[in-house]
């Protein structure tokens, strides 16, 4: 049903088809996310649902008011100014950018890695195809403050926090403002970017599920127990920050030359700064990761039997997150 959700809604022309695939691809997940029977994951399900139920309705609301406008209920004949605006905002509380972003790291928190997972990556992309198909309509300047906003806090909201699960939520919030920067000005790049994002962001929820790392401490121990898994993971962690040679610098890149193409440099500096707050904590967990040794009394420095073994999705995405930027031509 959340894949059903996302194809109705990526595949619709009329409002009223795209809401339901929308809601479909809530309710669908609600189950999901409440399995675990415990007090956080119920908290996680009641803050999904809550922001999701207020961002569809708001989007129905938009979608009613711009088809009483306009008369018609055709998804890219957003022409009424008002409704432009409620979408805008709606499809980013779905999406988690800033500042609507506050229910992401929490329902992170309180959900198994494989569910924060389809959170972080297969739930973006039903408002983000909306988001595609709208963005003549949507004002640039409400996107570029919005991302403006959602790389600073994605940024800043990761500093502080030893918590895997909700790293990769302000990562996932600065991620999704350099999407919100380029929609305006260059779709088919936020595409690139979305693709690029989820290639990298599964095989590090994969290696943190597999290796049962929830907060910064469980990394230090990895080396002992999976070498190979801690030299990916580092280098993947660089790639996610966006370091060149590596495929994470590709969308950083066009992002900046875009924007410095249509003369918005200041915006284009304040976002290539606050990259950097984003890879301060990449860097911490790398050098958590791989770059520490835990205090040990044993005189073996490796367990003796390397557990646990990664699986092959991860080990070719991972490949892919690392060797992408030659083929940028070919891909842009």
């Amino acid at each position: 049903s959340v894949a059903i959700g996302t194809i109705i809604t990526m595949s619709s022309h009329h409002w009223l088809l795209a809401w339901i695939g929308l809601e479909l691809n809530t309710l669908a997940i609600i189950p999901i996310i409440a399995k675990q029977h415990h007090p956080r994951a119920t908290e996680a399900t009641t803050k999904y649902f809550l922001t999701q139920a207020a961002a569809s309705a708001m989007i129905l609301f938009a979608s009613t008011t711009n088809a009483w406008t306009t008369g018609t209920w055709d998804v890219s004949q957003l022409t009424a100014s008002p409704s432009c605006t409620l979408l805008t905002l709606a499809l980013s509380m779905k999406l988690g950018l800033a500042p609507l972003h506050f229910w992401l790291p929490e329902v992170l928190q309180g959900v198994p890695m494989e569910t924060a997972l389809i959170i972080a990556t297969w739930q973006k992309l039903a408002p983000i195809s909306l988001l595609y198909l709208t963005y003549n309509s949507i004002n640039p300047m409400v996107l570029l403050m919005m991302a403006l906003i959602s790389t600073l806090s994605g940024g800043w909201g990761g500093l502080n926090q030893t918590q895997t699960r909700k790293i990769m939520a302000f990562s996932s919030i600065a991620h999704l403002g350099w999407m919100a920067a380029i929609l305006a000005l260059n779709p088919n790049i936020l595409l690139l970017n979305l693709l690029l994002y989820i290639i990298m962001t599964i095989p590090m929820f994969l290696m943190l599920k597999s290796t049962s790392s929830k907060t910064i401490k469980d990394l230090t121990t990895l080396w002992t127990t999976s070498p190979q898994i801690t030299s990916m993971m580092m280098i993947l962690l660089m790639s996610l920050g966006g370091l060149p040679p590596l495929t994470g610098f590709m969308p950083k890149w066009l992002i900046l030359q875009e924007l410095t193409m249509h003369n918005l440099t200041t915006i284009a500096t304040i976002m290539a700064m606050s990259a950097l707050l984003s890879l301060f904590f990449y860097l911490r967990m790398a050098y958590v990761t791989a770059l520490t040794l835990h205090p040990t009394t044993t005189k073996d420095t490796n367990k003796w039997r390397f557990q646990p073994k990664l699986m092959m999705p991860a080990t070719a995405l991972t490949i892919l997150s690392l060797f992408l930027l030659p083929m940028m031509p070919m891909m842009y």
